[in-house]
């Protein structure tokens, strides 16, 4: 199956929570993707973390990953150099490891399109160090 975009963790939550500021723009961009989304296991931890211990919100974001929507992308120990080489190349921003393994995966998977509501980070990486991503939503709340 063909994944055409990536997932970041704050564009889940945005999508999970209603009350978010997000959550309308995220779900307008999502509603216009070809499903599956592409997250890494990364931002699923990041997901998990932030969610926190409470059950309501750990349940709705059980129900979304198995949903269909996802697809997770792999990344096997013998290609973290690469996610290490990343971090390092943006130690100014600085990016941290989810972000890298997005960032890593657009390129291994030739995919340029990520929702995600960091836009002031996925505007300044780019895939191969030239391709810049193509950030959904396109505008800002």
């Amino acid at each position: 199956m063909a994944v055409s975009c990536l997932i970041d963790t704050g564009a889940i939550l945005a999508l999970l929570d209603s009350q978010d500021r997000w959550h309308a723009l995220c779900a307008e961009a999502f509603e216009g993707l070809r499903l599956p989304l592409l997250p890494s296991s990364a931002v699923l931890t990041e997901l998990f973390h932030l969610v926190g211990d409470n059950r309501r919100d750990m349940e709705a974001a059980w129900t979304f990953i198995r949903s269909g929507a996802l697809m997770l992308g792999a990344i096997p120990g013998g290609e973290l150099p690469e996610i290490h080489a990343l971090m390092s190349r943006y130690w100014d921003r600085p990016m941290d490891f989810a972000d890298a393994t997005l960032v890593y995966l657009a390129r291994r998977e030739s995919i340029s399109t990520i929702l995600t509501v960091d836009h002031s980070d996925f505007q300044t990486y780019c895939i191969e160090g030239r391709r810049k991503f193509r950030v959904l939503p396109s505008r800002r709340p």
